[in-house]
């Protein structure tokens, strides 16, 4: 497949295509937290010292995660990596994404030479022509979220085929005990975990696979050495260790999330939701996206079907510009006829 994969965050290029100053955005176009996790003072070592595999960093992920130990625990630099990586390494055969989720996953499988085929998040059963599925839960930018027992079941199907079933926990963070990490002991089961989403450090680009370690040494392998840099261990490693921090930021993200919900449901926005970003699909979701980028405000379009993703704003003033800016753009396009709500 040669069109790029268009992500959130993509802020420069909304500035050009808008005439707006890069600063004086407000970027909603991504899941990240925007109360970003307070990373101590790099060491000086971390700097100049190659990264040292023996520094407890996976065990310490694994603590987080609650994976089984350190030798279930592969850290990467993004799970980006490890999504292009994988497929080459799993039986081909056909794996089952959903329509609309993270876009990378079937470029990834089809490149290796595997078939993607449509997955029904909503089927108590799998297709026998189904080899692999990747799931991604709390889905993004759906925010639908399948609950443990049905992935348990899906996965003892997959294993039984010699298959795998993927989950894709990026934006589990505020939900740990859904999470699947614990079973990873089991052949067939990979999750892919990030700490950029729940903890704000997209930008150090540090990631885990969870998984048997029959599994990991090959993909470590293909990964080659030192994927995750000293400062990502350092900064990484503090944010899993101050519970804290997380204990309290779950409560302003579920209470962030729920202002967010309210003030879309304000102008008779249908939404779904996790504590990170809310998600309307709407007829006029195109005309939206470019009413708000009009005025500053940078949200993520998707076009099958039409809808937008809003991440949280961070501060007072943001609330106050978005809620401001909802309303201007609400009335700009309930005065625009239906038929141009389409993205240009």
């Amino acid at each position: 497949m040669s069109d790029a994969i268009v992500h959130g965050g993509n802020l420069h290029e909304a500035a050009r295509r808008h005439g707006i100053p890069y600063e004086d955005w407000l970027d909603l176009s991504t899941g990240i937290n925007p109360h970003g996790y307070p990373v101590p003072p790099v060491p000086a070592d971390a700097w100049r010292r190659l990264p040292d595999e023996g520094d407890g960093y996976a065990a310490c992920a694994a603590r987080y995660y609650g994976a089984p130990d350190a030798p279930h625990v592969l850290p990467v630099a993004g799970s980006q990596a490890a999504i292009r990586a994988l497929p080459a390494l799993l039986p081909q055969g056909a794996v089952g994404i959903a329509p609309l989720t993270y876009g990378e996953y079937a470029p990834a499988f089809e490149r290796a030479g595997h078939r993607v085929m449509p997955l029904d998040v909503a089927a108590a059963t799998l297709p026998d022509a189904m080899t692999h599925a990747v799931v991604v839960n709390p889905n993004n930018p759906t925010a639908q979220h399948v609950n443990a027992a049905t992935l348990h079941r899906w996965h003892a199907q997959l294993s039984a085929r010699g298959g795998t079933l993927i989950v894709d926990e990026a934006f589990a963070d505020t939900m740990p005990s859904a999470s699947l990490a614990g079973a990873t002991d089991r052949a067939g089961l990979v999750v892919f975990r990030s700490p950029g989403k729940f903890f704000g450090l997209a930008g150090v680009r540090a990631g885990f696979v969870l998984a048997v370690p029959a599994l990991l040494a090959p993909l470590r392998e293909a990964l080659g050495a030192w994927t995750v840099s000293g400062p990502a261990r350092h900064a990484v490693t503090a944010a899993f260790n101050d519970i804290e921090w997380q204990r309290a930021m779950r409560a302003r993200l579920d209470k962030d999330s729920a202002r967010l919900a309210a003030l879309l449901d304000a102008h008779r926005l249908p939404l779904t939701r996790t504590p990170l970003f809310a998600w309307t699909p709407d007829a006029r979701a195109a005309a939206l996206h470019r009413a708000l980028a009009q005025r500053g405000i940078w949200t993520r379009f998707f076009p099958a079907p039409a809808s937008v993703r809003f991440g949280l704003p961070a501060t007072d003033a943001q609330w106050s510009r978005l809620e401001q800016g909802l309303k201007d753009s609400m009335h700009a396009i309930d005065t625009t006829p239906l038929s141009t709500f389409h993205d240009r």
